[in-house]
């Protein structure tokens, strides 16, 4: 796989709906637009913006060798001065409401233009921007297959600019039962829930990482799972914890990046680089944007191997240093056949000598 240089451009998207919200739309289509194509919905983080984003991330890259579209919704200035997405608004973070609306009316109308996959939608994002598709997650359930949230927050835990400052620093922190009764409407969807991956460092001194084991409970008791984590294991140094579901499927993964701060954890050392490092997208020897796309089954382990810089290259196939020392080891592979299937190559039936030597020689592109 190669660093794609010639990748097609963002689209903006200008009438895609209502848009109460007054967001901006961007689009990324791949050059090779097959049928039932994936989306993946890309939120950034406040300061930010969408082509800035995409840059440090990598997720159209990705979507280009691999073959999805992604929507990047935008924030202007007139919504909220650091261009902030408004999770903590309630008018913005209703079903059918402000912001969220406009997110929604911007994928449902990608989908319908261009006969996208209904069932491969997804949604990821960023400080603010994870906390608005933790937002999206619960307010649209059936609309996504998975989601990702990185240095986020819970859906539902604050109402106002000062509430949502308490709450990224860790402060009077709601209770379990608080953060669940948010999800409820939500939960009584049962098996359609999305899975859940959740992306947080472990020295985010912005948004504290206690808001990332809140998102986990949430989703936790949404599936139905239990509060005890099934697994933990260690990925490239980090630790990746997972939740099942009722059915024994993994339905919320969380991964504390040991030693990161508030930002995109990145894997860019390796010869094929996924994003680039900058403000918020951090070098820390694990791709988050490769592994939420293999999480979503939309690209594979060979992808992940690649852009960590852990894939191994294929083993070279034996050649003959010599004429002679292949013509050697056919007369040994010769003798080794019985005398009956040499005989046979003898009457025409295709085993002999001749025939075993003729066929290696052609197998090393020696003769024609």
């Amino acid at each position: 796989m190669l660093k794609n240089q010639n990748k097609r451009a963002l689209v903006e998207l200008t009438s895609f709906g209502s848009n109460p919200g007054a967001l901006k739309c961007w689009l990324y289509l791949p050059s090779i637009l097959a049928p039932k194509t994936p989306l993946v919905v890309v939120l950034h983080g406040c300061t930010q913006d969408a082509a800035g984003f995409d840059r440090g991330s990598g997720w159209t890259q990705l979507a280009e060798e691999t073959g999805f579209a992604v929507l990047f919704p935008e924030q202007q200035r007139a919504n909220n001065a650091n261009l902030c997405f408004n999770w903590f608004e309630p008018g913005d973070t209703r079903r059918d409401a402000g912001e969220a609306r406009s997110i929604r009316e911007m994928i449902g109308h990608a989908m319908e233009a261009h006969g996208l996959d209904r069932g491969k939608v997804f949604i990821t994002g960023l400080s603010a921007g994870g906390a608005m598709a933790n937002v999206m997650l619960a307010t649209y359930p059936e609309l996504f297959a998975g989601g990702a949230i990185i240095g986020g927050l819970p859906y539902g835990v604050a109402s106002g600019v000062g509430q949502a400052f308490e709450r990224m620093q860790g402060r009077n922190t709601p209770s379990v039962t608080s953060l669940r009764s948010a999800l409820a409407p939500t939960s009584s969807r049962g098996n359609s829930l999305p899975r859940i991956s959740i992306w947080h460092g472990t020295h985010d001194q912005t948004v504290r990482p206690v808001n990332a084991e809140q998102v986990a409970s949430q989703w936790v008791g949404a599936h139905g799972g239990d509060d005890a984590t099934d697994n933990i294991t260690t990925v490239n140094g980090h630790t990746r914890k997972v939740w099942l579901d009722k059915q024994g499927n993994e339905a919320v993964e969380l991964y504390l990046i040991k030693g990161m701060a508030h930002g995109v954890p990145l894997s860019v050392s390796g010869k094929v680089p996924l994003g680039e490092t900058g403000a918020f997208m951090l070098e820390t020897g694990i791709s988050s944007t490769a592994r939420i796309a293999k999480s979503w089954n939309i690209v594979g382990d060979l992808d992940v191997a690649t852009f960590e810089g852990t894939a191994k290259s294929p083993s070279p196939q034996p050649v003959f240093d010599s004429v002679e020392s292949l013509v050697e080891k056919a007369m040994s592979y010769a003798k080794s056949k019985t005398p009956a299937k040499v005989a046979a190559g003898r009457n025409g039936h295709g085993d002999g000598v001749g025939k075993i030597i003729t066929d290696a020689l052609r197998a090393a592109g020696l003769m024609k």
